[in-house]
């Protein structure tokens, strides 16, 4: 008799907890299955048709899908305006092979695809267009050309165009016309990039929070530079900004107020241009540099300045060497203002811009840009910025080498799967 009452027991025993279990899931639902288990379940539950993936769940609200599996990351792809690196240049009167050597030299050492801005006379636009389709195909791939006309959104047309430089106001406005541009890096005509872009590209990167433009300084000493002795308005710093390499967020500038010296309050980048100009155009000298140094004079903590190897000039080593930047990493960007790859007063310039100019695109780096350019060198010692070679030499050399390797890796990776 005890056995069978012990069964009875233990069979009631087990009727009530499944009676309990039931009450409980028909109160309150069960909670959500992780999503290792929901795969599994979903899995078997679904038998899966080949070639094609298990339909995916919206989240609530009809969004996307967003799930992954474990340990797979999301990359989502790029706008194909933010994959390229925009560089804009205007180009006026007998700026043509000045501005093709500029560009010539982006696209010899730069990485990644480039977005060329150029904002040209009509005039010149034919021959612009007629001598980039001549590049080889190696190279044209590289980059894709943009060409605006030479435009003034704001105040008197003709009075822009005359400032300093046939057209150099243009580059104030370039904000307002690429509007679908985020970040971009303005140079003038004549300026060689002795690096990759993708180096000064990165500066972007180090800008915080109200930082919207960058610029190295005008000079490097202030008892001897310009600004600080001979200035008629306010300027940036000790030495003023020189902007023929010039470094822009664009989406800040447009969305900044800058403070002024016209109204108590802000006033947009577009708002600001031709009352500056207005108040200020019988005490500049530089025209549209004048104007941005004038702004950053007011709105110092929007510039972020980079030191003078990103915008090497003449007067970086005529006055003796006062670049130290240069003279430990090598000159990055090299800006041969007032003329000097055309005569004969700063033969160093002349030889980086002769070379470049001449150099075959097809054929070896080292064989016909290096070592024409040592030889070329040997014949300026006696100059003042001749006297510093390795200043001009050191990055241009670190920069081919890397070209060099890279374009061994491809070849041999080439081979090697074949």
């Amino acid at each position: 008799m005890r056995r069978p009452c012990k069964v009875a027991a233990a069979l009631l025993c087990l009727a009530v907890l499944l009676l309990l279990y039931l009450l409980a899931g028909s109160a309150a639902p069960p909670p959500a299955p992780s999503s290792s288990s929901s795969s599994l379940l979903s899995t078997a539950r679904r038998p899966q048709r080949l070639g094609r993936s298990p339909p995916r769940r919206s989240p609530a609200g009809g969004g996307s899908a967003s799930a992954r599996k474990p340990g797979e990351q999301k990359h989502p792809k790029e706008p194909s305006s933010l994959q390229c690196m925009h560089l804009a240049v205007v180009a006026c009167g007998d700026r043509l092979e000045e501005t093709l050597i500029m560009l010539k030299s982006a696209v010899l050492f730069s990485n990644r695809r480039l977005c060329f801005h150029i904002f040209a006379e009509d005039s010149l636009k034919p021959e612009f267009e007629k001598k980039l389709k001549e590049w080889p195909s190696s190279y044209t791939k590289k980059f894709e050309s943009n060409f605006y006309p030479i435009t003034f959104s704001v105040g008197n047309a003709q009075e822009w165009k005359k400032l300093f430089k046939p057209c150099a106001a243009q580059r104030l406005f370039l904000p307002v016309i690429l509007k679908d541009v985020d970040s971009l890096l303005y140079v003038d005509t004549d300026v060689l990039f002795l690096r990759p872009i993708d180096d000064i590209w990165q500066l972007l990167r180090e800008f915080n929070s109200t930082q919207l433009a960058a610029m190295a300084p005008e000079h490097e000493i202030p008892k001897i530079g310009w600004y600080s002795r001979f200035a008629r308005h306010p300027f940036y710093g000790t030495t003023g900004l020189n902007s023929g390499v010039m470094l822009m967020n664009l989406t800040r500038i447009r969305s900044t107020q800058f403070k002024n010296s016209l109204i108590p309050g802000g006033l947009t980048w577009e708002e600001m241009l031709y009352p500056l100009y207005q108040k200020y155009k019988n005490y500049i000298t530089w025209g549209d540099q004048d104007l941005l140094n004038i702004i950053f004079y007011f709105n110092p903590e929007c510039l972020y300045v980079f030191p003078c190897q990103w915008n090497y000039r003449p007067d970086h080593c005529m006055y003796g060497s006062n670049c130290r930047g240069a003279e430990q990493e090598g000159v990055s960007i090299l800006h041969g203002n007032r003329g000097v790859y055309h005569d004969d007063k700063q033969p160093t310039f002349k030889a980086l811009y002769e070379v470049i100019r001449d150099f075959p695109f097809e054929d070896n780096l080292f064989q016909s840009l290096y070592y024409p350019l040592q030889s070329k060198f040997l014949d300026t010692v006696h100059t003042l910025c001749g006297r510093i070679p390795q200043v001009f030499l050191k990055q241009i050399e670190k920069t081919m080498k890397k070209v060099y390797e890279n374009r061994v890796i491809v070849y041999l990776g080439a081979n090697h799967r074949y």
